[in-house]
This record gives structure tokens, sequence and C-alpha cells, in this order.
């Protein structure tokens, strides 16, 4: 016979679970106050954020021109007027033809879409399901109703353009400053804060700095490749709209796993609809094997560290941001659980015994790696 329980222990177990029921609670609570605050925040901290990954990209620039004698403000002022010069080039070669060219676009996705199910309904698969057909026309339905509403918001937001454009300039100047006293701000941040918090804040903020900009670059490179090896390919079978698929897959790259399955079905479709079956099935062969030349030799050469987030984490936080906040949110969500993941090495460290504390690093000098935005 089992022995009975004892009341001790099983009231000492008790109140161990509703104690730590209650701090997860609390941290939930805090948490959802805090993306209320930053919701509320969402005017300044959006350019805040655009700012930074714009920084991520042009500090290495900006830190090899003070490295070689230029002082911190005329360097952040040549990069810059550079990455205006960039962008505007972008806009002129790029930005313009795919806008003209996104409307037949969204109209050949639908046409696909509708293809495919006819493909689907004959033989040999014969699928006469009533909830597969209504689900592709909803799909279908959405879609249409996402280009009407595209349509007329190019036609009548003059609000969306109009703060669009101020949270472009909002991040160009943040960049500005970014770069130009970035590297000064961990010193000063240490001299402000008190006791242990010198010493943690500074360095989390550092190894935060390094994970984005680890992020964002590597992803901006990886993006760039398959965009000209895909749409190189898609230009040799004929496929249509090349351009605009080539930018889609180079925006997609910052969604990991669902970004490049998405660009990969909106190309096939195009070329279903446009070249055939024997094209579609080209598109997608090319298609694996330029994702399977990222996986495996793209991202090992590019990005030196590794986020440090399994592929189902990344699924499940760009699917949970995706839900949360559309499309802005799936593109946060990877760098910000890569930045979840550096909070939380990092308290394990603390945590852990016999851990030496980390030493601020001093970047005043203006020649560091992780130039903290002030």
């Amino acid at each position: 016979m089992s022995s009975p329980l004892s009341s001790t222990k099983t009231a000492a177990a008790l109140r161990t679970s509703a104690r730590a029921s209650a701090e997860v609670l609390l941290v939930l609570v805090a948490a959802w106050v805090a993306l209320w605050v930053l919701g509320r925040m969402w005017s300044v901290v959006w350019p805040l954020i655009v700012a930074l990954f714009l920084t991520t990209l042009t500090w290495p620039l900006a830190r090899f021109l003070r490295t070689h004698g230029w002082r911190p403000a005329l360097a952040a002022s040549a990069v810059t007027v550079f990455a205006l010069l960039v962008g505007a080039g972008i806009v002129a070669l790029i930005a313009v033809p795919v806008a003209d060219q996104s409307g037949e676009l969204a109209e050949r996705v639908v046409a696909g879409i509708d293809k495919l199910r006819e493909w689907a309904a004959g033989p040999p698969l014969n699928i006469g399901d009533d909830q597969i057909t209504g689900a592709l026309d909803t799909a279908t339905a959405k879609l249409q109703d996402s280009v009407g509403s595209v349509v007329t918001t190019a036609v009548t937001g003059v609000s969306t353009v109009v703060n669009g454009l101020v949270t472009a300039v909002l991040a160009v100047f943040l960049m500005f400053f970014f770069l130009k006293d970035g590297p000064r701000f961990l010193p000063w941040l240490t001299r402000q804060l008190p006791g242990r918090l010198a010493v943690d804040i500074p360095e989390v903020a550092a190894r935060s700095w390094d994970t984005l900009g680890a992020f964002v670059r590597s992803q901006a490179a990886v993006g760039l490749l398959d965009a000209v090896f895909i749409g190189l390919g898609l230009w040799i079978l004929g496929v249509p709209l090349v351009l605009p698929l080539a930018v889609l897959t180079f925006v997609s790259a910052f969604v990991p796993i669902i970004g490049a399955l998405f660009a990969g079905f909106v190309a096939v479709v195009i070329a279903l609809v446009s070249n055939g079956l024997m094209d579609a099935l080209l598109v997608l062969v090319i298609i694996i094997v330029v994702q399977q030349l990222e996986g495996n030799v793209f991202q090992p050469m590019i990005q030196s560290r590794g986020l440090g987030l399994h592929a189902a984490v990344v699924l499940l936080a760009v699917t949970l941001g995706g839900s949360l906040a559309g499309v802005v949110g799936s593109l946060l969500a990877v760098p910000l659980a890569a930045l979840i993941g550096v909070f939380w090495k990092y308290l394990r460290e603390q945590l852990a015994e016999d851990t030496p504390e980390p030493e601020v690093v001093d970047l005043s000098d203006g020649t560091g790696s992780s130039p903290a935005p002030s």
C-alpha cells in the first residue's frame, strides 16, 4: 500500500505553486502594460525602430570613416547623405515600377488561385469538398478587397502619406544622431544608473545591439542574394513582373520562414498563370535550389553569429507577431524574440553560481563595435 500524503508537504507545495502562479501573473500583467504603453507611444516608437534598423545597416561605413580620422559629425553626415542618395535611387529605379505593376501582380495572384482551384477540382485529384472551395473563395475575396483598399488608400489616403513622410524624416534625423553620438551612450548610461544596474543594463544593451545588427545586416545581404538569383531565373524563363517579384523576395527575407514561403508561392502562381505548368515547376525548382543555397551556404558565410533561436521558435514568433500586429508584427517578431533571448541568457549567467561580473566596455572613443543609440 502506498503511504498517505503528508499534509505539511502538500500545503507547502500548494503555497509554492500559488506563489509561483502569482509571480507569473504579475509578470504577464507587467508585459501587457508595457505593450499598452508602447502602443500609445507608437507614433514615436516606430520612427525609433526604423532608425535603429537603418543605423545597423549604415554603422559599419560610419565606423570605417571614424577609424580613418573622420570626425563623428562629419562621418555621420556623409553616411546619412549616402543613405539618402541610395534610398532615392531605389525609389526611382525600383519602387516606381513596382508601384505601377502592383495592381497587375495582385490580379495575377487572384487568377492563379482560381486556376489552382479549378485544377484541384478536376482529375486526378477530383477534390469536391465544399469547405475547401469556400475557403479559397474567401481568400480570393479578401485578396480582391485588399487590392481595392490599397488602391483607395493610395488615391485618398493623404494622412497615410503624411504620416509616412514624418516617420521617414524622424528616422533619418535619429539615424544621424545615433551614428554621431551612439558610441558615447553606454558610458553615459553607466554614469546615470545606480549600483548593479550600472553594470547589467549597459551590458544587456551592448549585447542586444550586436544581436540586432547581426540580424538586420545578414537578412539584408541574404535577401539581396535571393532576390538576384530568383529574379535572374524568372527573367530567363520569361516570367512577367520580374522586378516586383524580386523586390517581394528581398522584403520577405526579413520575415524568416514565412516570408520565403509567401514570396515563393506568389512567384509560382504568377508563372503558372502566365507561362503554364512546366515553367511553374521550373520556378519552384529554382526557388527550392536558391533556398537550399541560402540555408547551407549564404547564411553560414554572411551571418557569423546566429540569433540562437530554434526554427520552431522563429515560426511561432512570426505567427504570433503577425496575428497581433499584422505585417509590422511579423517584421519585428524575430528580432524581438532574439532580444528576449539575449536578456534571458544574460539573466541565466548572472543566476549561475561562481559567475564573474561582466565588465562594461568603454566606447567613448568611437572605435567600438556597438553604437548603442542615444
